[in-house]
């Protein structure tokens, strides 16, 4: 993650206004939910308030369901492209996931875990631009993918911006209060931070 961040972090520098077109675009998903998809997103939302008023030992629980139910298209064919896509991740077959990825991304674009996954692959084979693209529309359809937001903190962090890192992984932290990744994040830049207005 620290290698891939660098790049990503370079590749920032590209895009000055992401915070902005990130809240445009998530906006406008939230307008577009219908269906099945508004249903998805109030379960989400329930387990949301439950993840952030947790206790450490709830948390990896609903953290589970949490990647469970974001992991579901409403697509049994969508479901199979994404879990073939992760399958040959896992083989280290980036050209075969990336394909898979594409596809689904391609039939599904509301879909925000297809983007989260496909900027994943792409961050392995060098391809930094589209790989924050990916992730710039991943967060625009689900702003509260807290490991999105922890993966932009690296980003910032990585790129000598210290601050905006930590305002990243508090915004991770109030989601999901007991992520041992943005913890650690947040405690190894606490000494830097404090006393700096935020």
């Amino acid at each position: 993650m620290q290698r891939a961040g660098l790049h990503w972090g370079i590749m920032l520098a590209n895009f000055p206004k992401l915070k902005a077109i990130v809240a445009a675009a998530a906006a406008t998903a939230a307008l577009s939910l219908s269906g099945s998809g508004a249903a998805q997103q109030l379960t989400a939302e329930v387990l949301l308030q439950d993840l952030a008023q947790s206790e450490k030992s709830e948390a990896a629980a609903i953290d589970r369901e949490l990647q469970a139910l974001w992991a579901r298209s409403g697509s049994p064919a969508m479901d199979l492209l994404l879990r073939r896509g992760r399958d040959a991740m896992e083989r280290g077959d980036l050209q075969e996931a990336v394909e898979h990825l594409t596809a689904l991304t391609d039939h599904a674009p509301e879909f925000a875990r297809g983007w989260y996954e496909r900027a994943r692959v792409y961050f392995e084979i060098g391809l930094y631009g589209p790989s924050i693209a990916d992730l710039e529309r991943s967060l625009a359809l689900n702003p509260q993918d807290y490991n999105a937001i922890y993966a932009l903190g690296v980003v910032f962090e990585q790129f000598r911006q210290p601050e905006r890192a930590y305002e990243a992984y508090q915004r991770a932290k109030a989601i999901h209060p007991h992520h041992e990744e943005v913890s650690s994040a947040l405690e190894r830049l606490k000494p830097s931070i404090e006393g700096r207005e935020l």
